[in-house]
């Protein structure tokens, strides 16, 4: 299930270990750019998240929990020796602090672009209720389309909430035919994502170094959750994309690719790679 995009060389075992996890609608080929730009340095893995269908076979009536979608990918952690670097954006940034909590002590470091992790924000209490609010009906408008048998009103409304205004009808046919494919998982995504139990104060035990980053047109939910983030991670930095929105590392990929390479070079001791140019 979990094969790097680049094949084992024979000291792979030495290199350190990169895990990146896509958006929620997308796939591994999302940080095909970031293999290339790390390849010759670390072993360098994207797992696919769960599909709706395996989703319905595996859990029935069962409430879907962020520990489901974490669990593989602690597994690919315990089987393998050393620290990894873990990588997420959106709901695969949400994904990422699951797993990092679940075995804080085996990682190197975080890299998450805009992670949607909404349980922060009902955390947060009066300061982030509006901003929940907003996913609240952004969910509850997909849900009621999926609920009329209208996949592609809830894709289209999906997508233009997360890309703007105008995005859906951009897309090409194939994009949109995958997005209709995928739109069924959202709703057991958000509420894997409201629903949550971790506490606020685990981000306070994560010794890793973080870099967090977020585009400056993305919008108000996840903007505020990644500064809470900031404010609990003891070695945090953040860094904001001035013309980049939700999707940069995909819009953005060469200015994100080159901050996450960066960053998890140098949190590996390779300091001496960590200005080398992104591939575009």
């Amino acid at each position: 299930m979990f094969k790097p995009i680049f094949p084992w060389r024979a000291n792979a075992a030495r290199k350190p270990i990169v895990i990146a996890v896509h958006c929620s609608g997308g796939s591994a080929r999302q940080w095909n750019k970031l293999a290339t730009v790390l390849h010759d340095h670390c072993s360098f893995f994207a797992p696919a998240l769960i599909g709706g269908d395996a989703i319905a076979a595996r859990h029935g009536g069962e409430r879907f929990r962020l520990a489901d979608e974490a669990a593989p990918i602690v597994s690919l952690i315990d089987a393998r020796d050393g620290p990894v670097h873990l990588v997420g954006h959106s709901y695969g940034g949400g994904v990422a602090l699951r797993v990092a909590c679940e075995r804080p002590a085996r990682i190197a470091s975080l890299s998450l672009y805009e992670p949607s992790a909404f349980f922060v924000l009902r955390l947060m209490g009066r300061e982030g209720r509006p901003a929940l609010e907003e996913i609240r009906s952004l969910a509850g408008g997909v849900a009621h389309d999926l609920n009329a048998n209208d996949k592609r009103a809830a894709a289209a409304r999906f997508v233009d909430y997360w890309n703007g205004a105008g995005a859906w009808a951009s897309m090409k046919p194939e994009s949109q035919a995958e997005l209709v494919g995928y739109i069924p998982k959202a709703p057991l995504e958000f509420g894997a994502l409201i629903e949550e139990p971790t506490r606020l104060f685990a981000f306070t035990r994560l010794a890793c170094p973080v870099l967090l980053m977020r585009g400056a047109r993305g919008p108000a939910p996840t903007a505020l959750i990644a500064h809470k983030l900031f404010s609990l991670m003891r070695h945090a930095v953040i860094e904001e994309i001035l013309d980049a929105g939700h999707m940069g590392p995909i819009s953005h990929a060469e200015r994100v690719n080159e901050m996450i390479a960066a960053h998890v070079l140098r949190a590996a001791g390779l300091e001496r790679l960590a200005d080398m140019p992104a591939v575009a």
